[in-house]
């Protein structure tokens, strides 16, 4: 990996629109170096790039390796993840030029070895933690880069090229690549089973975040979190929402509504000071927990925190406001995992029937849409998702989305949808298959006041601001 900082190097990322991918690509430009890149999709991260003279190829297509091969006058780098299969056929072109091509995890890896690099790790919560994280060094002006899974309100972009000490990134464990980094400073959020695509089990996975503990200079984990006390060093530092024994650090939940969270905030037992969280929800509490041991470890008092944590907000599709639709209230949330469905489930629950809610109005009833993620997920994990839901009122499920993957038999909404109804008979549980027929539905089991929480990790987004769009094109002007 030597040489790669040198500016007649010119890269061209294949899938540039990709969440991990526009911030490397964007930290990359904004330090002068020269960068292409493809995609199909035309979403917030390219139309930045696109700003930033970074060159966007709408399709991925042979002559685009053709072209840059005779035009950049540079050394010709290719970008690539593990989302792009093998017959893409811009990798197939680089290949039959013997272009040097590189894994974003590669690239990734080599910018944290540039300057000190704080690494957030963990099943859930890495984008938010991330964020936190990076919204804080920055008000602490601290100026941080930053590579993250998501848009950080600060910026309006998830990615920024800092001036200061720092830079924050996302450690991905969804494919193995994880054990390539070395952090200054490690954090594992915590750990369940996931991406059942490349792990088979549990140890599997905590085989992996060992590797990464250990190449961690200093590591920094959630005592929460079961499955990581039972590998992790005596040296780790942790951090908990439930107790203030045996941890560094702890915040224990005082109040918790939908509006905001105060806890007390202890060190080595002792405690400091009482915090107040503008996230609601507990499991947003430990984020913000996580984020405040990382600046305590680098040195930035308590007190100074404390006057900017009101300031901190979640990155976008983390319980996202978009607006109503026919007088009902649109969030939208990647929450694809049981977990994490059930945590923001809860979250929006404190918000149901409460004047105290980050919401514009009450809501009286939760209406939640999920479109499952990837056949190997919602296979391994079938159960765990029908209870996830059952906290809502009424459960609408899309088709699952493949992320590249093939169908397997017997793997699909409505195998979920049965299992839901044979679990909780009484639970309103329907399969739409399209846009046309979820508006039916939603009208069909209309409610005034209902709160419309979309769920998941691929293209559900659009369905929810499809109705933002629809609900602004018929209000006219005057209204």
């Amino acid at each position: 990996m030597k040489n790669l900082d040198k500016l007649e190097n010119h890269f061209h990322f294949i899938g540039i629109g990709g969440i991990g991918m526009s911030a490397i690509a964007l930290v990359l430009a904004k330090r002068g170096f020269s960068i292409s890149g493809s995609d199909k999709n035309q979403n917030n991260a390219i139309q930045n790039l696109s700003r930033n003279n970074v060159r966007i190829f709408a399709e991925q297509r042979k002559r685009n390796i053709d072209f840059l091969y005779k035009e950049v006058n540079k050394k010709l780098i290719i970008i690539i993840s593990s989302a792009i299969p093998n017959d893409n056929e811009e990798l197939t072109e680089a290949k039959a030029k013997n272009l040097k091509i590189i894994h974003r995890s590669d690239i990734l890896n080599y910018l944290t070895q540039k300057q000190p690099s704080i690494l957030i790790a963990g099943s859930h919560g890495k984008t938010t933690t991330s964020t936190i994280i990076t919204t804080l060094l920055d008000l602490c002006k601290q100026d941080p880069t930053a590579i993250i899974g998501g848009e950080v309100p600060l910026y309006q972009s998830n990615g920024h090229a800092g001036q200061g000490k720092y830079l924050v990134a996302e450690a991905d464990e969804s494919d193995g690549t994880i054990i390539k980094f070395k952090a200054d400073i490690g954090v594992i959020t915590n750990l369940e089973l996931d991406h059942t695509d490349f792990y088979k089990d549990i140890k599997s996975i905590q085989t992996t975040m060992k590797i990464f503990s250990k190449r961690s200079r200093i590591l920094i984990a959630n005592y929460d979190s079961n499955e990581l006390k039972n590998f992790l060093t005596p040296q780790t530092i942790w951090y908990s929402i439930k107790t203030k024994s045996n941890v560094k650090y702890a915040a224990l939940p005082k109040e918790v509504n939908g509006n905001h969270t105060i806890a007390r905030y202890y060190e080595n037992e002792k405690f400091r000071q009482t915090l107040k969280i503008p996230l609601p929800g507990l499991h947003n509490l430990s984020n913000v927990l996580s984020a405040i041991s990382v600046l305590r470890e680098i040195g930035i008092s308590i007190s100074e925190l404390s006057k900017y944590i009101e300031f901190v907000s979640a990155p976008r599709r983390r319980f996202d406001f978009k607006g109503t639709w026919e007088g009902k209230q649109i969030v939208d949330d990647y929450a694809h995992h049981p977990t994490e469905i059930k945590a923001t489930i809860n979250m929006a629950r404190l918000m149901i029937n409460n004047t105290k809610s980050i919401l514009p109005k009450k809501a009286k009833r939760l209406v939640v849409i999920f479109q499952p993620h990837r056949y190997s997920r919602t296979k391994a994990m079938i159960q765990e998702f029908a209870e996830s839901l059952i906290n809502a009122d009424l459960v609408i499920l899309l088709p699952i989305y493949s992320a590249g993957e093939e169908p397997i038999d017997g793997v699909n909404s409505k195998v979920l949808a049965s299992l839901i109804k044979e679990k909780y008979p009484n639970k309103i549980t329907k399969v739409v298959n399209n846009f046309t027929y979820l508006k039916d539905k939603l009208r069909e089991l209309n409610h005034p006041d209902d709160l419309i929480l979309f769920l998941g990790a691929g293209n559900i987004s659009n369905f929810a601001n499809k109705l933002i769009i629809e609900n602004q094109n018929i209000i006219s002007p005057s209204e």
